[in-house]
């Protein structure tokens, strides 16, 4: 009888060890797909244009990624614009062609943040790839505010590309889910036919809210 006890003993111990182990193997499953659902975050930006929906890969580029959304959690872009548009006609003078929108703070440097780190694209994956944004700079580590849309491919703006003389690229921080044909239509719209290709009127940035 005693032999029977231990043996009904050590069974049950074995069984609560497994179903520890499953539990805790579930919840590390559970965090993770919490983590990998967490580095995204999707926001909205409103436009006199429309709305532009766009997901910010934290995950990828954590630095890039943290500016923007911090820009956005302070309304900062609220009263913004798309200000700049670049065509394959209105670059004249560049031997390397891009196409993008670009829009931010424009001239109200009273919201601008301190510059931050360049992420380059080598490093985050993120290529500029058609819906991609990114940041505009001049100098490696001089992005604050400013962000652009690509329009089509855009190798020449990946760390490597010739696009900017010293080679880094540009920082890619997420991707428009829903919205490229209000992204196309304000590329479209009357601009200046050289730099700084400023829009003729400006689409202002009613507001960009986190969704998601």
């Amino acid at each position: 009888m005693a032999m029977q006890m231990k043996v009904r003993a050590a069974r049950r111990a074995i069984t609560c060890s497994v179903l520890s182990a499953t539990l805790s193997l579930s919840v590390a499953v559970g965090s993770a797909d919490a983590q990998t659902k967490s580095g995204t975050t999707r926001v909205r930006i409103d436009t006199d244009a429309g709305a532009i929906v766009v997901d910010v890969y934290s995950d990828k580029a954590p630095v890039t990624a943290a500016n923007f959304l911090r820009y956005v959690t302070d309304k900062r872009y609220d009263g913004g614009a798309f200000y700049r548009v670049v065509t394959m006609q209105n670059q004249p003078t560049s031997p390397v062609k891009i196409e993008v929108i670009q829009g931010g703070l424009d001239s109200d440097s009273t919201k601008r943040l301190p510059a931050i780190a360049h992420e380059t694209n080598d490093k985050t994956g993120i290529k500029h790839l058609d819906g991609v944004i990114s940041m505009a700079r001049s100098t490696p580590g001089s992005a604050s505010s400013e962000f652009f849309i690509c329009i089509n491919d855009q190798p020449e703006l990946d760390f490597g590309g010739k696009r900017n003389p010293d080679g880094q690229g540009f920082a890619a921080f997420g991707k428009v889910v829903q919205g490229m044909d209000v992204v196309r239509r304000i590329q479209q719209a009357p601009a200046d036919s050289a730099p700084p290709q400023r829009l003729k009127t400006l689409p202002r940035i009613r507001s960009i809210l986190i969704v998601k």
